[in-house]
């Protein structure tokens, strides 16, 4: 006789449900319903599928193992960004101009002025380099804040699924936070007068269209874009590789996933 995993499943769920026995009492109660041709690592296997393997984990160290990941990720991702080149350098985050500011460089390439957008558009790169490291203190303490009413869910989520989370319920707040940062930076590194300029140059053009842009909350996005491009890495790294975990509470959440 050969018993079906699915069938061992649903007998599973019914018996954990529908009683409290202990984890050795489920083997026992199951193998007492389909009968001994079925081996305790079968059930065994089964019973940690039905259940979940994190059943011994509170969901305080949950949360807390995801807070500290998550912590842990955005100071490494911060250092990373915060260098020379962290944003202007690197392809799968760098900002670009803002889509607006295209009409700006086309006219100003007819007229040999193409250029200045160029610098233009790494300056703003480099404005999200200068506000990264400023972010990082907003960064851990919106982690701190966060509240996991649905921790189990990103718990057996994909391997971003935390990084998600907070990035849907903390980017409206970070944003309003960050905006002098980088109103700061841009300023520091020249974007603010180079954009006046360029705008200048354009404005003398005859019959251009009127353009104007954002600056400030197109950097902000831009450089949450790249922390959280970064962050849903070191996630996944910590779920996937034991050498990631750092620390015992770490190693104990995700070790049990």
């Amino acid at each position: 006789m050969i018993i079906k995993k699915p069938l061992i499943c649903a007998l599973t769920i019914a018996v954990i449900g529908a009683s409290s026995f202990s984890h050795a009492s489920w083997f026992d109660k199951i193998k007492e319903v389909v009968g001994n041709n079925v081996s305790t690592e079968q059930v065994e296997s089964v019973v940690k599928s039905a259940t979940g393997e994190s059943a011994s984990l509170s969901t305080e160290e949950i949360s807390a193992a995801f807070k500290q990941a998550l912590e842990i990720g955005s100071k490494k991702v911060v250092d990373q960004l915060a260098t020379a080149d962290g944003f202007n350098g690197d392809s799968a985050i760098r900002i670009p101009l803002p889509e607006k500011m295209q009409t700006v460089k086309k006219w100003l390439g007819k007229v040999g002025l193409g250029d200045r957008m160029n610098d233009l558009e790494v300056s703003l790169n480099r404005a999200a380099e200068s506000a990264t490291p400023k972010a990082k203190a907003l960064f851990v303490n919106a982690i701190k804040a966060m509240s996991f009413d649905d921790v189990r869910n990103i718990y057996s989520g994909g391997d971003n699924a935390a990084t998600e989370y907070f990035r849907e319920k903390m980017t409206p707040e970070l944003s309003k936070e960050m905006e002098p940062l980088v109103q700061n930076s841009l300023a520091e590194v020249g974007a603010v007068k180079l954009y006046d300029d360029v705008m200048g140059d354009y404005k003398n053009i005859p019959f251009v269209p009127d353009v104007k842009a954002d600056l400030v909350s197109h950097v902000v996005d831009g450089g949450l874009d790249g922390i959280f491009h970064y962050l849903a890495k070191e996630e996944a790294a910590i779920r996937q590789n034991p050498v990631k975990r750092t620390t015992e509470l770490l190693e104990r959440v995700f070790g049990a996933e």
